[in-house]
């Protein structure tokens, strides 16, 4: 099991830190799109202290939804690795060998059941049979804490390009103009990286992320943000 968690992907490949940023920049958007309010009419919070308000407030909204999602990282992360500890361990002790590869069959996506015929699979339960002592149960280690760390800084580190103009800018009008387009080139840097990822072409996964931007954008003023 350690070894195979050495070979995996990092705690967070491409597709999680895009995707952990995009949902960061959406929570700080939702936030910041409130601001709009405030431009149509005189308010105790207008100007600087409007701009105070909306950064403390998308900022305490990530710190408390990265914090959530760290943890949740860390419980499906357990939960993986605690499926593939039963697996080896009825791969082990399964009493004949039709019922160990039934065991890691059911272990196994759809897809690759499909792939695998029960000759594949009973040497893969070899391996596991022949493998050096299994730990006592599953659990998490370093790197799944580091994981997790990174998920909370990116959720919360995304809040500033979306909320600092508020504080920068003393004009609210310009400053939600300039926040909506720092988080599209952000949207676009991400679905740029994402698309590349995945072999596609990177500028159009670019304005593909961008579009949904926009759309979530709209979608935001018309529900009154």
């Amino acid at each position: 099991m350690e070894q195979a968690d050495e070979g995996r992907d990092p705690a967070l490949n491409v597709v999680d830190r895009v995707a952990e940023m995009c949902f960061g920049l959406f929570m700080a958007l939702t936030f910041v799109g409130a601001v709009s309010s405030a431009t149509s009419a005189p308010s105790p919070t207008s100007g600087a202290d409007a701009g105070h308000t909306m950064l403390v407030t998308a900022l305490g909204c990530n710190l408390a939804w990265g914090l959530v999602d760290a943890i949740m990282f860390l419980v499906r992360t357990l939960a993986d690795r605690g499926m593939r500890f039963k697996v080896a361990t009825a791969a082990r002790e399964a009493p004949t060998a039709t019922e160990a590869v039934r065991a890691i069959r059911t272990a196994l996506s759809p897809s690759a059941q499909l792939l695998l015929s029960d000759a594949e699979i009973d040497m893969l339960r070899q391996r596991m049979a022949n493998a050096v002592e299994l730990p006592e149960r599953a659990k998490l280690n370093a790197r799944d804490l580091l994981g997790s760390i990174r998920i909370f800084f990116i959720v919360v580190l995304s809040t500033f390009p979306v909320a600092l103009p508020f504080v920068l800018l003393s004009d609210v009008s310009t400053a939600l103009i300039v926040s909506r387009i720092l988080t599209l080139i952000m949207l676009f840097a991400g679905g740029m990286a994402l698309g590349r990822h995945a072999g596609f072409n990177g500028w159009a996964t670019g304005l593909g992320m961008t579009a949904l931007g926009v759309v979530l954008t709209m979608a935001v003023i018309a529900l009154g943000g």
